[in-house]
């Protein structure tokens, strides 16, 4: 079952397309842009179409996702937790 999805190969978010995504899921993820796999576990409930980190990201590293840099994140985000407003923030403003 794929859980979610990214697009480029270098993207370190993915968003989810399953319902019901808990602390402790196993989840399969889909590069389109390879057409191959890649794990990750949840670490926390994350709800569909939300995002989920696929590395540890830092304060102050890009958020990738479509393969284009949609924002910077403010706290640190683990592999496999939950990637949104509380913990990334655009560069806009």
């Amino acid at each position: 079952m794929i859980h979610f999805v990214l697009h480029d190969a270098d993207d370190n978010v993915a968003v989810i397309v399953v319902e019901g995504v808990t602390a402790g899921t196993p989840m399969t993820g889909w590069i389109m842009d390879e057409d191959r796999m890649v794990d990750v576990e949840a670490r926390q409930d994350i709800p569909i179409g939300h995002k989920v980190a696929l590395k540890d990201l830092k304060p102050g590293d890009t958020v990738l996702k479509y393969g284009i840099d949609m924002g910077k994140v403010v706290a640190p985000i683990k592999a496999g937790q939950h990637a949104h407003v509380h913990n990334i923030k655009t560069k806009r403003w």
